[in-house]
């Protein structure tokens, strides 16, 4: 396995030193986010799709630090009824179009969230049976939103032989497992996962049961981590406050360790080798207590203790 970055995580820094930094951490991958709901610090899609000038030396500053890129990340929501939503499906298209001129073969992403309804203007994320109504509103985003849209956008990217790792993330139509199933069994395999456990973790499940279920349909890692606080014990874990401040929630984001124990660590590190999965671990930083550069070394000091035990197995 091999240690990445998304480098949204040194957004401050421009990209020049943002490579840097990446390869004074002795990490061999890097993650872009061109945008949704990242705020793209340091790549412009536009820029790269019409410019090879532009590729050109984006992959030869790549190339001077000996640097790949493990995947382009889109997420965003191209099932928003709005406004937003037309904006993140062409960008969910372009990043298709810059993949295949960087050689890149995966796209992280989300699944988005649809309206309940076709006269709804927000997306609703259902989460119970109960009331009655729940059901007829998620069965019409499925069949009449979701469903649709990613048989569209997998067949596209099928056709340029890339990936597409989902992640599953709260407040979408692809949150866990299960409904990570449901697209996959309607749309087909160029659909795959982007694990990132610490969505899973504050939804109350436990990562290492996961990657066994998924198997080889895990295509892209993300290396983040989640503590559930006190405060959970008295609110349980559905928290709607903002991310900070960090106290009084019932969950927070953390650097690697500082939530799952490293020794937790390194068994999500062998199950994914179990289920066939040796490739990079990207970290993605949202840990608001600390800053980006120690927690970003903080979780590659986690990684590398893990990796050498298992190499150590070998």
């Amino acid at each position: 396995m091999k240690i990445g970055l998304n480098t949204d995580g040194f957004a401050a820094l421009s990209l020049e030193a943002c490579l840097d930094r990446v390869a004074e951490l002795g990490f061999a991958c890097v993650e872009f986010g061109l945008g949704g709901w990242s705020n793209a610090p340091h790549v412009d899609v536009a820029e790269l799709l019409a410019s090879g000038t532009a590729r050109d030396r984006l992959l030869g500053m790549l190339r001077e630090r000996h640097l790949e890129v493990s995947a382009l990340n889109c997420s965003g929501n191209p099932l928003h009824p709005g406004e937003s939503g037309a904006k993140d499906t062409k960008l969910a298209y372009d990043t298709l179009e810059l993949a295949t001129l960087l050689r890149v073969r995966r796209i992280v992403m989300m699944s988005g969230l649809p309206a309940g309804g076709s006269t709804d203007i927000c997306p609703n994320w259902i989460t119970s049976s109960w009331p009655p109504e729940a059901m007829t509103m998620l069965e019409w985003q499925w069949s009449e939103r979701v469903i649709p849209f990613w048989k569209d956008y997998a067949a596209a990217a099928e056709k340029r032989s890339l990936r597409l790792c989902v992640e599953q993330h709260g407040r979408q139509a692809v949150y866990n497992v299960e409904s990570f199933f449901r697209l996959r069994d309607a749309v087909g395999p160029t659909v795959g996962v982007n694990f990132d456990p610490s969505h899973l973790i504050w939804m109350g499940g436990e990562p290492v049961s996961a990657i066994r279920a998924l198997g080889d349909c895990i295509y892209h890692v993300h290396g983040k981590d989640t503590r559930i606080e006190p405060q959970a014990r008295i609110d349980g874990l559905l928290d709607p406050k903002h991310v900070v401040p960090v106290r009084g929630r019932s969950w927070n984001f953390v650097s690697l360790g500082h939530g799952t124990p490293v020794r937790g660590w390194l068994e999500i590190l062998t199950a994914l080798r179990e289920v066939g999965y040796d490739d990079v671990i990207s970290i993605e930083t949202e840990d608001y207590a600390l800053d980006a550069d120690k927690a970003i070394a903080t979780s590659a000091a986690t990684l590398r203790f893990c990796m050498e035990q298992l190499a150590g197995e070998r």
